[in-house]
């Protein structure tokens, strides 16, 4: 059990939080700014959010969390079906259970919590298909 333990939450594992905390930040401020000052929709405000984060994590981690060496485009497409599988299998799960969750609640407050909690969903996921997919060999498992 200790052997499964560490095998997700490693160095690697402190490194990932550290460029979520900065994604988090940048794509926080595009998706709400845009749903909220530009009055844009859900989908658009949150799809921003992973576009602008995408590219901020893509070299972060791919050079400082996981030290893929990969080159090519092999890499970068598997990268991007994981953050899309990702984004809309929390924002899809996300959106209809928090309008049920918070059912009398207005449409506003429900997709502003809807994706605050699909941001936690698509962090648990997106973790594991960058370090056991996109990045899959990176330093051989060392960090």
């Amino acid at each position: 059990m200790k052997k499964l333990i560490g095998a997700f939450f490693d160095k690697r594992f402190l490194k990932f939080c550290l460029v979520g905390v900065a994604n988090t930040l940048i794509g926080s401020a595009v998706m709400f700014g845009l749903y909220n000052l530009a009055h844009c929709s859900y989908w658009f405000s949150s799809a921003m959010n992973y576009v602008v984060g995408s590219v901020v994590s893509y070299f972060l981690n791919k050079y400082f969390t996981f030290r893929s060496a990969e080159r090519g485009w092999r890499e970068i497409l598997r990268f991007a079906l994981n953050i899309a599988v990702c984004y809309v299998v929390a924002y899809s799960a996300a959106q209809p259970f928090v309008a049920w969750l918070l059912k009398g609640a207005s449409v506003t407050l429900r997709d502003n919590v809807a994706m605050l909690a699909g941001m936690v969903i698509f962090t648990g996921l997106n973790y594991l298909g960058q370090r056991f997919f996109a990045f899959r060999g990176g330093q051989n498992g060392k960090s």
